[in-house]
């Protein structure tokens, strides 16, 4: 019997699309734009909302649109597709990171239900958790979600979790003495407009400094609240293979597939990016796991209900269906795709 392809329709691709902006990114940028065509969505890196403070390389907003893909895949495997993903399709629109369509209808599975349950109630969560431990088969279930999307994630021990967060500690100090870091903070914090970190979103400066939250605080009026984070955090670093743009697509789409597999879980998680945006301190963890590359470092926990960051107007994140989009990046070495899984 023949299989009939048919392509999502627009509304169909719209939804996608309004669940793909609800994916993470460094200080709530949402550093994407979508170009819908027929059966299809572009996804394309707005470079204009690079931090180029914390992320001068491009590889914290690669994986932030990694993130939004992931999500758009959960959301047309849940309206009955098989998605099809191609990365870097066209090497003349260098800022054409991913073009997701479909393959085949297909009733969705219980996982992709469960995921697309988790999209719009996964939160960054900078408040104290919990002083329980998180089960061993919830952490099993992380690992699994990370390994699905070709990378890998290691739960530190005891005896490392100190380590890891004194590096993020060590690089947060390195990372403010930076020239402009102060004004780029100020530009998301609080920015409103529907963008940046919300002063709801910012949770309370760690009394005993346990754990490496950033320091909004500074360039706020007002001071924020302190509060006793739990002693013991559960500390988790997401990496990959390899270092290049590639590696990072795939280590967004790893790390909001364990971000809602988390909350899908009832667990709650902080990103500590610090670590992986300098140099040296991404250098010492990188040997700490056996020369792998570390992209993010994750705490991870039992937390309590916060509100959601806002997210700006779909309107400005949509191009035109036809014409080209504005390209200033390297040429793209060559496209891949993605079967579906």
């Amino acid at each position: 019997m023949a299989v009939t392809v048919a392509a999502p329709s627009r509304a169909v691709l719209m939804e996608c699309i309004r669940a793909g902006v609800l994916a993470p990114s460094l200080h709530n940028s949402q550093p994407w734009r979508f170009r819908v065509g027929r059966g299809r969505v572009d996804v394309y890196a707005d470079r204009g909302r690079r931090l180029s403070v914390l992320d001068p390389g491009g590889r914290e907003l690669m994986m932030s649109v990694g993130a939004a893909v992931f999500t758009m895949r959960v959301a047309l495997r849940r309206s009955g597709f098989v998605p099809r993903l191609e990365l870097f399709p066209d090497v003349d629109e260098t800022d054409l990171v991913a073009r997701i369509g479909a393959v085949r209808f297909a009733a969705p599975t219980a996982a992709a239900e469960v995921l697309a349950d988790a999209i719009p109630r996964r939160h960054t969560n900078r408040w104290p958790f919990a002083r329980r431990s998180v089960a061993a088969e919830s952490l099993h279930q992380l690992r699994d979600a990370a390994h699905r999307e070709g990378a890998f994630l290691s739960v530190a021990r005891s005896d490392a979790t100190e380590a890891i967060l004194d590096l993020a500690r060590a690089a947060d100090q390195v990372l403010r003495g930076r020239p402009g870091y102060r004004s780029e903070l100020a530009r998301w914090a609080a920015a409103g407009g529907g963008e940046g970190v919300p002063v709801s979103a910012m949770g309370p400066r760690d009394r005993l400094r346990t754990v490496p939250v950033r320091h909004f605080a500074e360039v706020l009026p007002f001071p924020l609240p302190s509060e006793r984070f739990e002693p013991h955090p559960t500390i988790v670093v997401l990496g990959t293979t390899g270092d290049t743009v590639f590696d990072h697509i795939r280590a967004g789409q790893a790390l909001q597939r364990v971000l809602l597999t988390a909350t899908s879980l009832g667990l709650a998680a902080t990103p500590i990016s610090q670590p992986a945006e300098l140099a040296a301190t991404r250098d010492r963890l990188a040997a700490a796991m056996s020369g792998a590359s570390p992209q993010i470092v994750l705490r991870v926990g039992h937390g309590r209900t916060v509100p959601p960051t806002p997210r700006r107007p779909l309107e400005d994140a949509l191009l035109p269906s036809d014409g080209r989009a504005p390209s200033a990046a390297p040429r793209a070495a060559r496209s891949r795709r993605w079967a579906p899984r």
